[in-house]
């Protein structure tokens, strides 16, 4: 039995995807691993995680120092939600807590409600210049200066950030002592597809997950790449859900609403937003809910017989649960006699099953943008790294934001 199965409620041939499903995986394994194509997420990050999971469960070990029971994380963005997608899937996540604002009632909302003797914080940022994290550090470090009446908090904290101090301002940080320990965020991997990355592997030990289940975890991980990276659509989900969303935006369907049922599943609709529009742009606008909850101030505008711009896929975890499945059951064809209809469903929640579907994800963005451009001719060439994992537009409104700060 697989670990999850698609479905494309409404069907469409695969014979017209096949040549360019084959061409995508080809070009994606011609440029899986190399530098500056941030595809190194495929292989190469799983390998290390595994080989450097006896350090990291030291540092964890020295970081926790049978003090701390809670770890609050400051990031945004894939820094953030990679993380909180996969502690919430789990549900190991009472004891962890995210900041990612600049609001100053955010702040002191978000601080007082942690216990800051037992409190390890998070600090994550590829740049280590991210505003919201440095910010968030800023304040937090000023808050402990204050409770423990001492301007020493370099063991409260940990970073992950890259190795090399002339692209981080937070590992210059780190080499003057003002944070004693820290791990990398690694160099090719773009933060919505980092989620194997140090942040997250030190937050699952943090949390309790023993190294043979992060092991698991991580194994699971490769064998899904590989399955993922088959060239024969009719075996592969991932090139499958793709051609979903391809068929629905050549019929003109420009939303894709992913609806998950469970609240398991509330840092996984975070991050598969971000996944989604950082990656595909506005060639299809993604958004995502938590059910059942949304249909009752949804379900009004998404089955009004004037919506036709819309397209839908459904995930929730396989149960025997009667009231559940019914739910599942009329929600479903009441949406796909009007709409475009994918589902998704989870065997169940165990590592394997979650590595499998995270992969599927990823897998699913990259192939969905390949082919919507190379229906068009848009073609990259080996040099230059895949539109899909790259984010100019974000850099715009940062630096608008620089040039207010600077007044």
């Amino acid at each position: 039995m697989t670990n999850s199965s698609v479905e494309v409620v409404k069907k469409c041939c695969c014979g017209q995807f096949k040549e360019l499903s084959s061409r995508a995986v080809e070009d994606i394994k011609n440029r899986a691993g190399k530098s500056g194509q941030f595809l190194n997420w495929i292989e190469v990050l799983p390998n290390i995680q595994l080989e450097n999971l006896d350090k990291m469960a030291e540092m964890v070990k020295a970081a926790k120092a049978d003090k701390y029971t809670d770890i609050a994380i400051l990031g945004i963005g894939g820094s953030r939600h990679t993380t909180e997608n996969i502690t919430k899937l789990l549900g190991i996540d009472e004891h962890v807590h995210f900041f990612s604002s600049v609001e100053p009632i955010s702040f002191e909302r978000w601080i007082s409600r942690l216990d800051l003797d037992k409190t390890l914080f998070l600090v994550v940022s590829k740049s280590g210049g991210t505003l919201e994290t440095t910010v968030g550090y800023e304040k937090t470090k000023a808050a402990l200066e204050k409770h423990l009446s001492s301007k020493d908090t370099s063991k409260q904290f940990v970073a992950m950030t890259d190795k090399n101090p002339e692209k981080s301002a937070l590992r210059r940080i780190v080499d003057s002592k003002e944070i004693s320990l820290s791990g990398y965020v690694h160099d090719d991997v773009g933060g919505r597809f980092s989620i194997f990355d140090d942040a997250t592997i030190f937050t699952l030990l943090f949390l309790g997950v023993s190294k043979d289940d992060v092991k698991e975890l991580l194994s699971a991980s490769l064998d899904a790449q590989k399955e993922f990276l088959n060239p024969n659509i009719e075996e592969n989900e991932a090139l499958q859900l793709a051609k979903f969303n391809v068929k629905a935006k050549n019929m003109g369907k420009n939303k894709h609403f992913v609806e998950y049922f469970g609240d398991e599943f509330f840092g996984t609709t975070l991050w598969e937003k971000q996944l989604k529009n950082e990656s595909l742009k506005s060639r299809i606008s993604t958004d995502t809910n938590v059910g059942p909850g949304y249909l009752h101030y949804n379900a009004e505008a998404d089955l009004d017989i004037n919506n036709i711009d819309s397209f839908f896929t459904f995930v929730y975890v396989k149960t025997d649960d009667k009231v559940m499945n019914a739910v599942m059951e009329g929600v479903i064809t009441a949406y796909s006699a009007q709409h475009p209809v994918s589902k998704i469903v989870l065997a169940d929640l165990s590592m394997k099953s979650i590595a499998r579907f995270i992969e599927l994800k990823h897998f699913e963005t990259l192939y969905t943008g390949w082919i919507l451009r190379a229906q068009k001719g848009d073609i990259t060439s080996l040099d230059v790294a895949l539109d899909e994992v790259l984010q100019p537009n974000v850099e715009k409104y940062k630096k608008e934001v620089k040039k207010a700060l600077s007044k």
